[in-house]
């Protein structure tokens, strides 16, 4: 008796131990980076960036990406619509469920109704938000609006990649028309920009924006989508003698640093933490800054200063303004006052030393887009980067485990 319940208990070792070393996976979707390997998708992406989707795509568990190539892009983009208005018509072409193509063929009756993130943020009116997908004779499969009185407005091309019942990136042919998505938000008109900041302890940014072009930067975004962040005036007025000793053109790009050409409520800058784009994102200049939260508490970090959100002016779309506690610095006009990473201990002598494989990561040439188009997308986070070594490593620490409990297990017997 005693032996058998021994041999249970080795036979338990063995089994936990091996589900133990049986490699775990997860499917984290990061759109931008599976686009990137497709240059046909650049301008896609491109905007899946600038608006502000790509966050919240990467942040759905279930998600099926209509994506549309470059020449079909083109027909958005010549219609000269707000950035507010473009997100809308791409959120039209993201499907709040999963949809490969094999499922695509397999629709139950020959249709399906799709809700999309456009229908999720509660501004699509009446059912705008919904994607009808028809199977269509001769193994098509066709794409519309639900309102768009049963019209075929695009077909499947391809299937790009897909995790199946996670995530989907499909193609499909064109984009599909929406009057209700291609309408512009209304622009508070009530809200005067430098007002606000003024009448509410940012009279010092306000001032300086007004006496500098980009004023007219920030102005002229209010209609798309604008968020700014102006430092406070005790702030400000500590930071006015190193903003003087900046060229024209760097006090300019300083200022339109504290500002996103969308709209971010408090609530989304919470749940959408990670790299941003700002007024001042030129091509190789990134001007980007990093958004975080601890609980209510959301900080902008750059990688010489992170301020926080002390108090909202105005948040009423499409404009938000926040009041910071301090002023963003960009690394690219100061250097970065984080300490410097200290030098690994020198390795053990060795004959020869094999060459380490290099990190170096080139991220695609940026798309072709209108002059007044916001800019490039924000390269790879490094988190993305992984180690080819680190994994094998460790599975293979689990594989001497088990060899070592399965040998004392039998001991025992």
């Amino acid at each position: 008796m005693q032996l058998r319940n021994a041999a249970v208990a080795a036979a338990a070792t063995v089994l936990s131990l091996t589900l133990f070393l049986l490699p775990s996976t997860t499917n984290a979707l990061n759109i931008t980076h599976i686009l990137a390997k497709y240059p046909e998708f650049s301008t896609f992406n491109h905007y899946l960036t600038v608006t502000q989707l790509a966050p919240e795509i990467n942040s759905r568990e279930t998600i099926t990406v209509c994506a549309v190539d470059n020449a079909g892009m083109g027909g958005l983009l010549s219609k000269h619509l707000t950035l507010g208005a473009i997100k809308n018509v791409l959120s039209l072409h993201i499907l709040l469920d999963y949809f490969d193509a094999k499922k695509l063929h397999l629709i139950t009756n020959g249709t399906a109704l799709a809700a999309t993130i456009y229908q999720a943020t509660g501004s699509a009116p009446g059912s705008s938000g919904f994607v009808k997908i028809t199977d269509l004779k001769g193994g098509a499969v066709g794409f519309s609006p639900e309102d768009n009185g049963g019209e075929v407005a695009a077909t499947f091309v391809k299937s790009v990649e897909a995790v199946p019942y996670n995530f989907s990136v499909i193609q499909i042919s064109t984009i599909l028309p929406s009057p209700e998505a291609e309408a512009p938000a209304p622009a508070p008109s009530q809200v005067n920009l430098t007002a606000a900041m003024s009448a509410h302890g940012c009279k010092v940014f306000a001032d300086t924006l007004l006496a500098s072009g980009a004023g007219e930067t920030f102005a002229g975004n209010i209609e798309s989508g604008l968020t700014v962040f102006c430092p406070g005036d005790d702030a400000m007025k500590s930071f006015l003698p190193k903003y003087k000793n900046l060229t024209a053109d760097g006090k300019q790009s300083l200022l339109e640093y504290h500002g996103m050409p969308v709209y971010e409520s408090l609530s989304d800058l919470r749940s959408n933490n990670g790299l941003v784009n700002t007024l001042a994102t030129d091509g190789a200049k990134q001007f980007s800054f990093t958004v975080q939260n601890d609980g209510t508490v959301v900080t902008i970090k750059t990688p010489t200063v992170t301020a926080r959100i002390v108090s909202t002016l105005v948040d009423k779309e499409p404009l938000a303004i926040f009041q910071l506690d301090k002023v963003l610095m960009p690394r690219e006009l100061f250097k970065s006052s984080l300490p410097p990473t200290p030098a690994p201990a020198p390795a053990p002598e060795a004959k020869a030393k094999a060459p380490k494989p290099s990190s170096n990561h080139k991220s695609p040439p940026a798309p072709a887009v209108p002059a007044d188009s916001p800019a490039d997308a924000p390269a790879g986070d490094v988190a993305d980067q992984t180690s080819n070594g680190g994994p094998a490593g460790f599975i293979g620490a689990r594989f001497g485990a088990v060899i070592f409990s399965l040998c004392f297990a039998f001991i025992q017997l």
